[in-house]
């Protein structure tokens, strides 16, 4: 039997490495490799391109060897087909080719060098905006879900609520900005409440949509049983709204994220989006895009964990 489960095993890893040697990633990654190790000449050597191809290409084994193979291999090599093949193009178009204006697209391996040098910088920076997008989102979570719940379960204040909702909700956060400056005692309230305003809405609207797409014999059956309002509320109607507050919260963080360069605008001097606001007003495009690259990951990381914890909240789904 062990032979047996032995031999299933080799026959099951001949078929991953199969797959891997002949998957997208892979091919790119070895026309990639040919490019960087082309000589261009008067470049300098891309050491940090390719620390960078190979930074991707060791994450991408690590996941296939702690993956199941199918989809999960599938998906990971086409996402590091996609950089890498990102990554070839960048390079060939402003360092073999020079296709692309050189001002406003530099070339790869100087942006690398700048973005490895203004790390500690844009960390610093981070901690401020973090702390501008935290506090307005976790505000617009604890106002907008209650007031959801509430308006969504009761028709007669959502009746005399909804039209405002539709006159107030596609309105831009950012034309409050004058009054935000002009009322709040600082300018991080202010930025902060830019950021509220814009994730407020979509959890909100959402909310109450998740309220009134619970079906209506569960919450028959649950006033049968002569449940408190108390219990039917947090036991009934928010587990059966909680995929809408999800969906309503993603929205809402992709939202408060679009408005965080906006809110770094009023009185800060530091920040992820004031970066690249800053160095795109004069001219240091190579900034520009280290401060494009930073704000990639940082939203890749965030929204990776944001749906690391809605998997957490509706596994009763699975």
């Amino acid at each position: 039997m062990e032979a047996v489960l032995s031999a299933g095993a080799r026959i099951e890893r001949a078929s991953i490495a199969k797959r891997l040697i002949l998957s997208p990633a892979s091919v790119v990654f070895v026309l990639l490799l040919a490019e960087l190790f082309w000589p261009v000449p008067g470049e300098e050597y891309p050491a940090y391109l390719l620390a960078l191809t190979a930074a991707v290409e060791l994450v991408y084994l690590v996941r296939v060897s702690l993956g199941r193979g199918g989809k999960g291999l599938a998906g990971a090599g086409d996402i590091a087909a996609i950089i890498f093949g990102i990554l070839l193009a960048w390079h060939l178009c402003t360092t073999r080719f020079v296709l692309l204006d050189k001002m406003l697209f530099p070339k790869p391996e100087p942006v690398l060098r700048l973005f490895v040098s203004e790390l500690p910088d844009m960390l610093k920076g981070l901690v401020n905006s973090l702390i501008l997008l935290v506090s307005g989102y976790l505000i617009a979570l604890a106002t907008a879900i209650p007031l959801g719940l509430v308006v969504g379960w009761r028709v007669r204040i959502f009746n005399a609520v909804h039209p405002f909702t539709k006159v107030l909700g596609p309105i831009p956060p950012i034309v409050y900005i004058p009054y935000a400056i002009a009322l709040l005692p600082s300018f991080r309230a202010a930025s902060i409440f830019v950021i509220f305003i814009g994730a407020f809405w979509p959890v909100f609207i959402n909310t109450v949509n998740g309220v009134f797409n619970i079906h209506k014999g569960l919450l028959d059956s649950a006033r049968v049983l002569s449940l408190s309002e108390r219990t039917l509320l947090f036991r009934v109607i928010l587990p059966g709204a909680m995929p809408s507050i999800c969906t309503g919260a993603t929205l809402g963080l992709v939202f408060a994220l679009v408005l965080l360069t906006a809110a770094e605008l009023i009185g800060a001097n530091s920040g992820i989006g004031w970066y690249v606001k800053n160095f795109a007003d004069f001219a240091d495009y190579q900034r520009v895009v280290v401060g494009i690259i930073f704000i990639s990951i940082v939203v890749t990381v965030i929204t990776w964990g944001t749906e690391r914890l809605e998997r957490r909240l509706l596994r009763w789904r699975n």
